[in-house]
């Protein structure tokens, strides 16, 4: 497999940005023998950043490859990949559909543990007895605590060998009846006496169901952004915390919570169900605002992510600052905060327009963009 030809397209591209890298390579080779005993539709991939793994199987002779990945962006990547090698993936949803049957696992290992648990739940309580995980990652990423977690709901966790400072964990012996039981608790909420908010969180979403400091700076300054407005976005919402937030704060408002991730957007409906304001929260699992008119949107908050997979990448915040610029009606604002290092304020100001400051500590800026 020629793993020069695949694109990270749509997401952003850089010097420190790949499409692929030794770690699934390393898990496509650990991997061989049992994709080349594999029947059809017994292979399922999970997390794979873009098709390398998925593309990888299918490439070797697996036919039916099925594929949950977390991002939106992610699986048009993929799919775009999958053209380019002429093979087909199927992509599904995370639920039982994904992995019920499958006896080869391939899984690129998520940074988050919770989400680890997660996915190892899903596996255990739905794929064939006699199934395998070939679990893959950089080794600067890794940590016991993962051995830990898929022997929770695997008999045996065996290690490979490390190879260009990547390793793989291999999981047998599912134990469906715990998974099942674990598969239940999530998402897991937890109530913000503080805030006056309840959080939902399935595992992988960006701090949890905990209130990142960022995340609570900009809630301490939202009762003046556009008091007015009766429509708001709160845009890679994460958790949902902020459109509960603005939708508790005020009767009239109607938000609109998108993020990029699955999890995120199931969370985010969990969050708004636990607040009783689901009748005011619509969300979407998308791309920024692609599926937002232009010059329709009188009010938008952002938390901008700063990175892509483990790279630090401003790419992410410049496309999310120009998709906001482009959704905002005239008059309109976007609220953001950002780790004040960054210095974002002129590129808001060159994209969205004038910029102000509403608030300032030792981490964070939260700043107000009007749109002309």
């Amino acid at each position: 497999m020629d793993f020069s030809l695949l694109r990270r397209d749509p997401d952003p591209d850089g010097p420190d940005l790949s499409a692929s890298d030794a770690a699934d390579r390393l898990i496509l080779d650990e991997a061989a023998g049992f994709l080349a005993d594999a029947t059809a539709n017994s292979v399922t991939v999970f997390d794979d950043a873009y098709g390398a793994l998925a593309i990888g199987a299918a490439v070797s002779g697996a036919t039916g490859v099925r594929s949950h990945q977390d991002l939106v962006t992610s699986e048009r990547a993929s799919s775009r990949n999958a053209d380019r090698f002429n093979v087909e993936i199927i992509q599904l949803p995370f639920d039982a559909s994904a992995v019920s049957g499958a006896r080869v696992v391939l899984l690129r290992l998520p940074r988050s543990l919770e989400r680890l648990a997660e996915v190892a739940a899903l596996i255990a309580a739905n794929a064939d007895p006699e199934v395998v995980v070939v679990a893959g990652g950089r080794i600067k990423h890794m940590s016991v605590a993962m051995n830990d977690v898929l022997g929770q709901f695997f008999d045996r966790v065996d290690i490979s060998h490390a190879r260009q400072k990547s390793r793989v964990l291999f999981a047998r012996g599912p134990r469906p009846a715990i998974a099942v039981e674990q598969l239940g608790t999530w998402p897991k909420l937890e109530r913000h006496d503080d805030l006056g908010v309840t959080i939902a969180a399935h595992g992988g979403v960006f701090a949890g169901n905990r209130v990142d400091v960022g995340t609570r700076f900009l809630l301490s300054t939202l009762d003046a952004a556009r008091p007015d407005a009766t429509t708001a976005v709160d845009l890679a919402c994460g958790s949902g915390l902020v459109a509960a937030s603005l939708a508790l704060a005020r009767d009239n408002i109607t938000v609109l919570a998108t993020d990029r991730s699955a999890a995120a957007a199931a969370s985010a409906r969990a969050t708004a169900a636990a607040n009783g304001v689901a009748d005011r929260i619509h969300v979407e699992q998308a791309d920024g605002l692609e599926s937002v008119a232009d010059g329709s949107q009188e009010l938008i908050a952002l938390n901008p992510p700063f990175h892509s997979d483990a790279a630090v990448s401003t790419g992410i915040a410049r496309h999310l600052f120009a998709d906001a610029a482009r959704a905002l009606a005239s008059g309109g604002e976007l609220w953001c905060v950002w780790n004040s290092h960054l210095r974002y304020r002129p590129t808001l100001e060159k994209v969205v327009g004038p910029t102000r400051q509403i608030a300032r500590n030792t981490k964070f800026t939260v700043t107000a963009s009007r749109k002309p």
